[in-house]
């Protein structure tokens, strides 16, 4: 496996690992999404939203497990990816469009995290498609 594609599976773990965290702190106390997330409208915040909000994170944080344990199920990593678009089309919306959210650091991380992880799962893509080598193949 590529150097690349271990990178792209630790940054996955952690990525997961840090959204099972919010999952519990949605479910925990709802008032951190509206001191964080979305700040710009903060009264559209309450328990069933941030429970939704919660459970939608859990299920990316999952797919993303799944998907650093089995890179190459191209299949996985695709939905993963869309996952990734998925929140960031979300945060952008929320921030531009909606104008729940406001340009803070609750916001803009998971913005940045987004990106960096659509852009590193597209470089992936290329290693992905790389045939690996057997290791009989490699020893001859």
């Amino acid at each position: 496996m590529s150097r690349f594609l271990n990178v792209l599976r630790s940054w996955l773990v952690m990525v997961s690992i840090i959204a099972m965290g919010n999952t519990l702190q949605s479910f925990r106390d709802h008032t951190f999404l509206y001191e964080k997330l979305y700040t710009g409208k903060p009264n559209l915040v309450n328990g069933l939203q941030a429970r939704t909000f919660g459970i939608w994170t859990l299920l990316s944080s999952v797919i993303r497990c799944l998907c650093a344990i089995d890179i190459h199920n191209k299949t996985l990593y695709h939905i993963t990816l869309w996952t990734f678009l998925l929140a960031l089309g979300h945060f952008l919306s929320e921030l531009f469009v909606f104008g729940t959210a406001a340009p803070t650091v609750g916001v803009l991380a998971p913005l940045m995290v987004a990106s960096f992880s659509i852009l590193g799962m597209l470089v992936g893509l290329r290693y992905l498609e790389a045939k690996p080598v057997s290791r009989q193949k490699k020893r001859n």
